[in-house]
C-alpha cells in the first residue's frame, strides 16, 4: 500500500509504502464459468511501514498506524473478495469487496492477468478513500499540520498455484513491497537527511 501526504505542511512529510507481512487466501478459477472466486485476508497487525528509510521514524509511524488509525486490537483483519472472475485479453475486471475497519465497500479493479498451466498471476493497483471506511487519516505535527492524505493506493502482485490444499499463506519480503508497480518508492532523501557513510 502507499499513502500520500496532505495538510498545510504536507511538503515536510513523507509518502509511506506499507507492506503486509502475511497474506492468506484462495483462488478458484474456472474459465468461462461464474463459479470462480477470490478470497484474501490480511492481518492488520502484519502491516508495517517501510519508507522513509529511517528506523526510528518507521517504528513511530507503524505504531501510530496500528494503534491510532487501524485500531488493530478491534479490527484484526482486512479482507478482499470477488466473484465471477473472468479474464479477457490479459485483463481481469472485477468488483472487489474490500473490508476495513468493519466496513465493506465495492471497488472496481482491473488487473493484468497471466494464466499458466497451473497458475494464475494478477497484478495491478486500486485506490480507496480511508474516510469511506470510517477511518480518520492520521495527522500529526504542530496542530495537526502534517497529515496523511485520505487516498490510499493498494498495489498487488499475486500468484495462485493449482493443487494447493486449503488457504495459501505467503510472507512478503520488504524489497518485494517497495518494487510492486504503483508502490515503487521513488522518494530520494533531501540533502539534510543523508547520513555520512
Amino acid at each position: 500500500m502507499k499513502t500520500g501526504k496532505a495538510g498545510l505542511f504536507g511538503f515536510a512529510g513523507h509518502t509511506h509504502v506499507i507492506r503486509a507481512r502475511t497474506v492468506s487466501g484462495s483462488l478458484v478459477y474456472h474459465p468461462g464459468k461464474p463459479t470462480s472466486y477470490l478470497r484474501l485476508k490480511v492481518p492488520t497487525d502484519s502491516l508495517e511501514v517501510l519508507t522513509p528509510p529511517d528506523t526510528a521514524e518507521i517504528r513511530q509511524v507503524t505504531e501510530a498506524m496500528r494503534e491510532d488509525v487501524l485500531h488493530v486490537d478491534k479490527n484484526r483483519e482486512m479482507t478482499f473478495a470477488a466473484d465471477s472472475l473472468q479474464a479477457r485479453s490479459g485483463k481481469m475486471e472485477l468488483q472487489l469487496a474490500v473490508t476495513m475497519n468493519g466496513v465493506t465497500r465495492k471497488v472496481p479493479v482491473t488487473a493484468d492477468v497471466t494464466i499458466g498451466s497451473d497458475s494464475v498471476r494478477a497484478a495491478g493497483t486500486f485506490t480507496v478513500m480511508q474516510s469511506d471506511f470510517g477511518i480518520k487519516p492520521y495527522s500529526g505535527g504542530p496542530a495537526g499540520t502534517v497529515k496523511v492524505a485520505d487516498r490510499l493506493t493498494f498495489c498487488f502482485d499475486l500468484v495462485g498455484v493449482r493443487g494447493l490444499e486449503g488457504p495459501m499463506s505467503r510472507s512478503v519480503a520488504a524489497s518485494d513491497a517497495t518494487n510492486v508497480p504503483g508502490c515503487v518508492d521513488n522518494a530520494k532523501p533531501r540533502a539534510d537527511e543523508r547520513r555520512p557513510m
